[in-house]
């Protein structure tokens, strides 16, 4: 899989991509990484990418021309049109569900806005999808591309060397992760559930499904409209679950 990330600051994405576990993914080359400066497709001789907008207001405004020469590199190189997303706070909430379905795209283009905006014309001709990580407004779009191309990159076959890691993680089947332990045994007075040093694999994995339905229902109780739940987990957050937790 390939990601092209058009930005204003190359240096910024490749710091934050080219490390830890998707840095690997790059150097064995399951997936490749491709930042764009849009700053070199600028006609201006003082490198501006930017201008004033038409009807007043304050700020600045991203130049069309300089991202769609951008972009057009990257699809004349690749030699077709993949999806290209917008990163700004106006798109489609980006999801686990999302990633996973994204991360099947052989190519995928990821535009970063910054100033107060972007030229709509160019966002018209090339964008196919306007996506946002969250309710909040960021200095650029830099931060929700590596955000986004992380969680894309570990549903990307080969990249996780736990290959169950992927589907075993908080939001697998639309619940929260359950609570995890390591050695000691005891810590602070704290012991480790009974459960997990029973040995018993069936009752380990019918606690950890358990708190992962008690954990969704008391921390994000908007997922599980979305989530797989059995009659009996329904059962359980009916009754057994304090509605205070």
């Amino acid at each position: 899989m390939r990601f092209h990330i058009l930005t204003l600051f190359p240096d910024m994405v490749r710091q934050g991509l080219e490390t830890s576990v998707i840095g690997k993914a790059i150097e064995n080359e399951i997936i490749s990484l491709h930042v764009v400066d849009i700053r070199d497709f600028t006609t201006d001789p003082h490198g501006k990418v930017d201008d004033y907008p038409y009807g007043g207001g304050a700020g600045m405004i991203m130049q069309a021309q300089p991202i769609y020469d951008a972009w057009k590199t990257v699809t004349d190189e690749i030699g077709y049109e993949p999806r290209c997303i917008y990163l700004t706070p106006q798109g489609q909430h980006f999801t686990q569900s999302m990633a996973r379905e994204l991360a099947g795209e052989k190519d995928l283009i990821l535009l970063c806005g910054h100033y107060e905006g972007v030229d709509e014309r160019v966002l018209e001709e090339i964008v196919t999808d306007h996506v946002s990580i969250g309710d909040y407004v960021l200095t650029g779009g830099e931060l929700p591309a590596m955000v986004m191309a992380d969680a894309i990159a570990r549903m990307v076959p080969g990249v996780l060397t736990n290959e169950e890691s992927a589907g075993t993680e908080s939001l697998d089947g639309g619940l929260l992760e359950y609570p995890q332990y390591s050695r000691p045994a005891t810590w602070h007075g704290r012991e480790v559930p009974e459960v997990l040093l029973s040995g018993d694999h069936e009752k380990v994995e019918a606690w950890r499904h358990d708190r992962s339905v008690e954990r969704t229902f008391c921390r994000r109780p908007d997922l599980l409209r979305e989530a797989k739940l059995s009659g009996e987990d329904v059962k359980r957050i009916l009754k057994d679950i304090p509605k205070d937790c």
